[in-house]
């Protein structure tokens, strides 16, 4: 490695290394608007709990209807300026949904979430700012490092919670979405030091060429479409199931405090993976990391769907955070590979825009069939698993035909170039 090339992959490494941090404080946000938006949502409510998930789709519409703005103010702006920005939209809707438990009003705490979820559409660019201001051979590293900072953000939400839900007794949680108000404040204090700019190749053959294509050019190519499919039903199916479970889990009898205790467990272990998932996605291709992702959230779905116990609540949960990290970051590193760098806001704001979209609406229907059974909660559940398992196995097949035509065309050219 050349002298330049060193300094280019430690400069890249510390700016890695502050986002990463300010992932684990300000995405601290999202596990408190997760936890305790189905169950303020089910507080705040009256006799219909229907919608009591709506905050939390409020909490994924943000993300989605952010996620182009958020694109576009960074490309005016830059990245740090944007995500400044965003971590101060993050306390501002801590402070309204707030308000909206001290005045009881659901429809203000539901906004408030989604004002969290638009600070949160500037968390989601995080992966790919670390991967353009990085090289090359460390794009899915830093990814996986961004993603690691959730680790700390599994810690930190659902403790934030424990430990101020109850600071404005009888106002159930309020304590939490101050505590929100907090990480934003901090966050943004982390990233006014941010120092980035998108790496550039020095390497001839790593240099993109010819002029910067349309959306529909980009999106037509078989890798962005399997990329996209996969990475956007691994969120989705992620949040299906994630979104219920608190519910779940308070509905079959357990506390608050072991609903909260079972995402802490299953947003660790969304994250703590990424830690090594660069190093397997380098070993073993990216598609196979994805692969791997599907299966484990099939074993999700059949565990969850063995009984009710809290092991089996908590492990289904485990294995769900396994199977998003592998899924998502597999697909992230497939998809970086789709499009130039001059193409890079408009198509990784598109797919922030469409997958959150999708996200939220998966959020919603996770209330609405959990609620399927008149209140029956147990059939509601694994209802949720039963659809789990046929959407991860059609992914799995869209994936597999696309490697089985990918090698075909590879032999095909190695034998008559």
């Amino acid at each position: 490695m050349t002298a330049s090339a060193a300094q280019d992959l430690a400069t890249a490494k510390r700016t890695t290394l502050t986002i990463a941090t300010s992932q684990a404080i300000v995405g601290a946000a999202a596990p408190v608007a997760i936890s305790l938006g189905g169950l303020a949502g089910h507080y705040l409510l009256g006799a219909d709990k229907t919608l009591a998930t709506l905050p939390v789709t409020g909490f994924n519409i943000g993300v989605a209807l952010g996620a182009l703005p958020a694109a576009m103010l960074m490309r005016a702006v830059g990245r740090r300026n944007g995500f400044v920005s965003g971590a101060m939209v993050t306390a501002l809707g801590g402070a309204i949904a707030a308000l909206g438990l001290f005045q009881t009003s659901f429809i203000l705490f539901a906004t408030g979430l989604l004002v969290i979820g638009l600070g949160g559409a500037f968390v989601q660019q995080y992966r790919f700012a670390a991967a353009d201001a990085s090289p090359k051979l460390f794009k899915p590293k830093a990814i996986s490092w961004v993603l690691g900072g959730g680790v700390f953000a599994a810690i930190i939400g659902p403790q934030a919670v424990i430990h101020t839900k109850d600071m404005f007794a009888p106002v159930e949680f309020a304590g939490a979405f101050v505590a929100v108000i907090g990480l934003g404040l901090l966050g943004a204090a982390i990233l006014s030091t941010l120092k980035i700019k998108d790496h550039v190749e020095t390497d001839p053959a790593n240099i993109p060429t010819g002029p910067e294509r349309s959306l529909g050019a980009i999106i037509a190519q078989p890798r962005f479409v399997v990329a996209f499919v996969c990475g956007v039903t691994t969120y989705a199916l992620m949040s299906f199931l994630m979104t219920g479970a608190p519910l779940a889990m308070v509905g079959c009898g357990f506390s608050t405090e072991e609903a909260t205790l079972g995402i802490s467990w299953h947003v660790m272990a969304m994250f703590a993976p990424s830690f090594v998932t660069g190093n397997l996605i380098a070993r073993f291709g990216k598609e196979t990391i994805v692969a791997t992702g599907l299966l484990i959230l099939i074993a999700c779905g059949l565990v969850a769907l063995s009984g009710i116990a809290l092991w089996q609540f908590w492990l289904a949960l485990i294995l769900l955070g396994v199977g998003w990290n592998f899924g998502f970051i597999g697909a992230t590193a497939m998809l970086t590979e789709t499009y130039t760098p001059a193409e890079k806001n408009k198509v990784q704001g598109l797919h922030d825009f469409a997958l959150f979209g999708t996200v939220a609406f998966a959020s919603l229907m996770s209330g609405a069939t959990l609620n399927l059974f008149g209140g029956q909660v147990e059939l509601g559940w694994a209802a949720l698993n039963w659809i789990l398992l046929p959407v991860a196995a059609v992914c799995l097949v869209v994936l597999a035909i696309f490697v089985l035509h990918d090698r075909r065309a590879a032999s095909e050219a190695a034998h008559h170039p």
